[in-house]
């Protein structure tokens, strides 16, 4: 997913948002805006170890962890759904990353106040999240299928 991110997330958001830029862009000045995974993080360590908060440094470095060990956690749901139930496995996994989108980003994010309600956000600038997930579910299925194999 984060792959997808970087390489393909912008020129696909300039497809769907239509690129009206002269060529220039803009960095933000400052530090970036605590994400959910980074929220997150700070909230495990506060909750498990008693410490206040983490820094914003501790926090660049949990939110990959928290994004990378929900991702494992949700990919051998995914796995063991799918012995059980085959048809979990429609479209080779991107089923599952569009229903993982719909769950964790626009439900159970938002609800957990870790970020704004959808329906603040434009349609458009979801569509490069919305195909991670999918780029994410299909990549899932490729690995289950090659485990399989080996099993």
């Amino acid at each position: 997913m984060n792959e997808f991110m970087q390489k393909v997330g912008p020129s696909l958001q300039k497809a769907v948002q239509g690129d009206d830029s002269s060529g220039e862009k803009q960095e933000p000045v400052g530090p970036k805006p605590d994400d959910a995974t980074m929220k997150t993080a700070d909230a495990v360590v506060s909750t498990v170890t008693g410490r206040r908060h983490l820094s914003h440094e501790g926090k660049e470095k949990g939110g990959p962890i928290v994004h990378y060990a929900f991702g494992a956690l949700m990919g051998a749901t995914y796995g063991a759904i799918a012995e059980g139930i085959p048809q979990a496995t429609v479209g080779f996994g991107t089923a599952f990353g569009a229903a993982l989108f719909a769950g964790a980003d626009l439900v159970a994010v938002p609800a957990l106040n870790l970020s704004g309600s959808p329906g603040d956000t434009p349609v458009s600038s979801l569509t490069t999240p919305f195909a991670a997930h999918l780029v994410y579910g299909a990549v899932t299925e490729a690995v289950r299928r090659l485990v399989r194999a080996f099993l």
